[in-house]
């Protein structure tokens, strides 16, 4: 029987790392993901949850820790943000690489400098490429569910990939919203105990890692590409399985309200609320507007966005990341390149907004819509709300 309750979201992810019984859990603090792992802890003191829990002096050594653990056959966790995400860097490519199915839940912050402990999306972006399966939540009780959904994603035969959680810092980790949690029964019969396909154990010597050769390097990383991308399948798989089990239903790509109008806005996280709060208003004026929302960012949906695009003529992408440099904002860099491989007709449009936890209003996506905010072509994207 399933229990819902009032909870911080931050809160939520530690309960729902406990129903998917995770055995290890390498921890280092570091706001605003803190509660996360600080929560955890105190399963763990009170015999709440069995598990190893490490106390690391820093984030490179807590994925070094979850390396280590995953490999040795336990179902790992561990959380971060910001400056920590990219302390990690070095060790998010090695746990790909080596195909460790670790789950972490990645509390998205802005990056120094300047100091920031406030949410954007700056950090993910970042470590985009680091061969991660990546899920990105609007609110709570997606956060829950994808917890325990991305262990039996990363555990599955067919992946073997570590898998990151996304979660918007402050605006989403921080706040109390109700959430439905389902029984340990029910996440059990779901998420059967972890089975690893090779182990680290003395009785059964194995090399994981091991020095590659130019002769064999391609291949193994064409290989790595290869289950990163396939790993869509089970995916959504996964979700389906969820859904009919849970009743709550999820897809890589969902829409909201986009039958009837050429004109989309797509993000990422927990923005999709502010924006959908504004197609709301702008229907109730007589105006259609649609909301694309990626729930999976890695590997990236191209099919499924392209269902999605069908028949719009008019695309505002809105990301909480600067372009540092490149033409545009990461997110649109990728649906510029799929519009462009298949040769769609749409217009792009680039928006920067919620930059070091700046509140995003929704009227800043209806003025989009009535081109009330202009669309600057010579910087090929616009910076909402900035101060020139």
């Amino acid at each position: 029987m399933s229990i819902k309750k009032g909870i911080e979201v931050s809160i939520a992810a530690s309960i729902a790392a406990k129903l998917a019984r995770v055995e290890v859990i390498a921890a280092y603090p570091i706001t605003p993901q803190t509660h996360i792992v600080e929560h955890l802890s105190e399963l763990v003191a009170n015999g709440e949850l069995e598990a190893i829990y490490i106390n690391v002096e820093s984030e490179h050594s807590a994925m070094s820790a979850c390396c280590g653990a995953s490999a040795a056959g336990a179902r790992t966790f561990t959380s971060t943000s910001a400056q920590g995400l990219e302390l990690m860097h070095e060790i998010l490519f090695i746990a790909s690489g080596m195909r460790l199915p670790i789950v972490m839940a990645t509390v998205n912050r802005a990056l120094s400098s300047p100091l920031s402990i406030w949410g954007d999306h700056s950090d993910i972006m970042a470590a985009r490429d680091t061969g991660w399966i990546m899920l990105f939540c609007e609110n709570g009780q997606e956060v829950v569910d994808s917890i325990i959904m991305a262990f039996k994603i990363a555990e599955h035969r067919n992946v073997l990939l570590p898998v990151m959680v996304n979660l918007d810092g402050f605006s989403l980790s921080h706040v109390i919203e109700p959430i439905e949690f389902p029984s340990q029964k029910d996440v059990d019969s779901f998420l059967p105990p972890y089975k690893p396909l090779y182990s680290l154990h003395p009785d059964r010597p194995v090399t994981m890692g091991a020095y590659g050769m130019p002769e064999i390097y391609t291949e193994a990383k064409y290989a790595q590409e290869m289950a990163l991308i396939n790993s869509k399948d089970t995916i959504i798989g996964v979700m389906k399985e969820f859904g009919d089990k849970f009743g709550r239903h999820y897809k890589p790509v969902e829409t909201h309200n986009t039958e009837n109008t050429d004109f989309a806005f797509i993000c990422l996280g927990s923005t999709n609320e502010n924006i959908a709060t504004a197609i709301d208003e702008l229907k109730s004026y007589g105006k259609e507007a649609g909301l694309i929302k990626l729930r999976l960012f890695r590997p990236f949906p191209k099919d499924e966005l392209l269902s999605a695009l069908k028949d719009k003529k008019r695309i505002a992408v809105i990301e909480r990341a600067m372009p540092a440099g490149a033409a545009n904002g990461p997110l649109y860099n990728e649906i510029a390149s799929l519009i462009y491989n298949n040769r769609l007709d749409i217009t792009l449009e680039n928006y920067i907004v919620g930059l070091g936890g700046r509140d995003v209003h929704p009227e800043y996506f209806i003025d989009i819509f009535d081109k009330k905010i202009t669309f600057k072509t010579d910087k090929n994207y616009t910076v909402i709300g900035v101060r020139e």
